[in-house]
């Protein structure tokens, strides 16, 4: 069995999930002020956790386990 194997996938999930709670917490702003949030302390409210690997691009989570944004 390979348990570095395994320990890399579970972590690359859990960032991939991560990822996805920042996106929420996006939307969720932008939902209830009608804008989007420029910095991270804007969703902090939102999350638990520590989120600062993160930062809000273009009104999308980029970070650790964010799939890669194409240009506009």
């Amino acid at each position: 069995m390979d348990v570095q194997g395994l320990t890399r996938s579970a972590e690359a999930v859990a960032q991939r999930a991560t990822c996805r709670a920042v996106d929420q917490a996006i939307v969720a702003y932008y939902a209830e002020r009608d804008r989007v949030p420029q910095r991270l302390a804007d969703i902090e409210p939102y999350l638990t956790g520590d989120i600062s690997a993160y930062r809000i691009r273009d009104g999308r989570a980029a970070g650790p386990g964010c799939p890669p944004r194409t240009p506009r």
